[in-house]
């Protein structure tokens, strides 16, 4: 099952943002987040928002998605009109799941149409769709370039057989070479998403998968450490005995292994589990996340932010589209954050970035103990010194919540 909803404030029905979402509204980026809540089968580690077809019940189709997603678009520009926001064309646009690809090309299409017909998509948009490896076709590829998506982020999380077995995967890892081809030939840029960490995994093994994805040329990767969710399959496995999670020591040697061998292929990391062949191959919409810039959330489960409001939808299909259906906002609940949360959630997000974070957006007591942190080995101390920024080094990247938490205050 996928993780419950946040605690909240009540939503209000029709939707209606508080007046403080106008305060830099001009300098926040707007992007939207397009949830497609379905899978052909659920892997034992996920614990996203998503179903299968046996889940849903009656109600909820996946033929009907797309059009029930798009009143929440036109939903969403009126909401945001009758806040007086300034008029902002999207500049990212991200399908994500699930697996989106398992609706029609068409589908996913419409639903970037109405998008870009709520508030207009910037001329230079970044529209990403996520894929599984075996939910694509050398058409159905074609057919999103066409209609607008710029770039594709495939799930392969590994390229070795008993690895995929673990994570539940249905996917051939053959079929990976054969499917970026086809996106690149469609003009669409390609990500691989991978996973390590994976029960039995060996540091062979992840190495297979590092060298798999750099032989096929893409010019982004995303590497994941798995994380096991109480309540999902995994979980039963691992507390069960039939799975046994590896140590940090060895998620450590594999991060590591990553970064060499991303690194010497020409890809450098911006974000701590992300690496790009250049800023231009960046995935923009992760970006607008970890800056803090305004988004809207579509579909059950959907979480979204404009101006330090964050609200988030009903999780099932069913009750979503039935909120929808009667003229409701589909939010769940909401919360406005604080400037002590603000500021916490700011440094947790900008300390994973390359970039780093300026020296002087810290409070006194932080910048007091960055100094320890640098002599830890944890930040880097030059540029430091010569860009009054803090960013970390790769010992640091390993340890980012342990930097966040001591700049903090917590348990220092």
């Amino acid at each position: 099952m996928s993780p419950a909803l946040p605690d909240g404030d009540a939503a209000p029905d029709d939707g209606a943002l508080p007046s403080s979402v106008l305060e830099g509204a001009d300098a926040r980026a707007f992007g939207v987040y397009l949830h497609v809540p379905f899978c052909t089968v659920r892997c034992g580690y996920c614990d996203f928002n998503t179903y299968t077809a046996t889940e849903l019940g009656g109600g909820a189709s996946q033929a009907s998605y797309a059009a029930t997603a798009m009143r929440e678009v036109a939903l969403s520009a009126r909401v945001l009109r009758d806040a007086g926001l300034p008029e902002r064309r999207v500049s990212t646009v991200f399908v994500g799941g699930g697996t989106p690809t398992v609706l029609p090309a068409d589908d996913l299409v419409g639903m970037l149409r109405a998008v870009d017909d709520a508030w207009g998509l910037a001329d230079d948009a970044e529209v990403t769709t996520e894929a599984n490896p075996d939910s694509v076709t050398p058409r159905s590829l074609a057919a999103l370039a066409a209609g607008g998506f710029t770039r594709v982020s495939f799930g392969m999380q590994s390229a070795v057989p008993h690895v995929l077995r673990t994570l539940e995967r249905t996917h051939d890892p053959a079929r990976i070479p054969d499917v970026v081809r086809w996106a690149r030939d469609a003009g669409l840029d390609v990500s691989l998403d991978l996973i390590y960490g994976t029960p039995g995994e060996s540091l062979d093994d992840w190495r297979v998968s590092l060298e798999s994805a750099l032989a096929t040329g893409v010019d982004h990767v995303s590497a994941y450490a798995l994380v096991v969710e109480q309540g999902t399959r995994m979980a039963v496995q691992v507390r069960r005995g039939e799975l046994t999670l590896p140590d940090s020591d060895d998620q450590a040697a594999k991060y590591e292994l990553a970064d060499d061998l991303l690194t010497a292929a020409g890809l450098g990391w911006y974000e701590v589990s992300n690496w790009a062949r250049g800023a231009e191959h960046a995935c923009r919409h992760n970006l607008a996340y970890w800056r803090d810039d305004d988004w809207w959330g579509v579909g059950p489960g959907a979480h979204s932010h404009v101006g330090g409001v964050r609200w988030w939808n009903v999780k099932h299909p069913r009750a979503y589209a039935a909120r929808l259906d009667a003229g409701l906002s589909p939010a769940a609940g909401r919360e406005v954050v604080d400037e002590e949360a603000a500021a916490l959630e700011r440094l947790m997000l900008h300390v994973r970035l390359a970039e780093g974070m300026p020296l002087d957006e810290l409070a006194d007591d932080e910048r007091g103990r960055v100094a320890g942190l640098v002599a830890d080995g944890l930040v880097d101390g030059r540029t430091l010194l010569t860009a009054r920024r803090l960013v970390l080094t790769r010992r640091g990247r390993l340890l980012a919540d342990l930097v966040v938490r001591t700049l903090a205050g917590f348990g220092a």
